[in-house]
């Protein structure tokens, strides 16, 4: 896997025949990742934090939903954070997937189910086990 890059991308959500794309920004930077979604009235899409294994909604203007991802994508948990709030720790969690409250249920974004992320022009695949 290549390192992590600040831009644009793609997360696809389910498998090939029922596969949902959804717009994604990613923040791999300290700058990018400290800032997040601070100061946004919403987001077209969803957010990825990487590296990250918990986030805080503190001076956030908006709910969110929160998956935390293992190593190969996975999601280990789903949550909604209204602001204000401060996340607890996932161990396992490498990355982590912001988006308005109540969208990733619309996505089918649940524990267990493993997404795809594709950066600007390349795929990032999860590491051959």
């Amino acid at each position: 896997m290549g390192k992590w890059r600040n831009g644009g991308g793609t997360l696809t959500v389910g498998s090939d025949t029922r596969a949902r794309e959804v717009p994604l920004r990613i923040a791999a930077s300290y700058r990018a990742r400290a800032r997040g979604l601070l100061g946004a009235d919403g987001v077209e899409g969803a957010l990825l934090i990487t590296p990250c294994g918990s986030v805080h909604t503190f001076r956030m203007r908006f709910a969110i939903d929160v998956a935390y991802l293992d190593r190969k994508f996975n999601v280990l948990a789903v949550r909604t954070m209204k602001p204000g709030r401060l996340g607890l720790p996932r161990l396992r969690a490498r990355h982590v997937v912001e988006s308005e409250a109540g969208a990733m249920e619309g996505w089918g974004l649940r524990p267990g189910t493993r997404v795809r992320v594709s950066a600007a022009a390349t795929e990032v695949s999860p590491p051959a086990p």
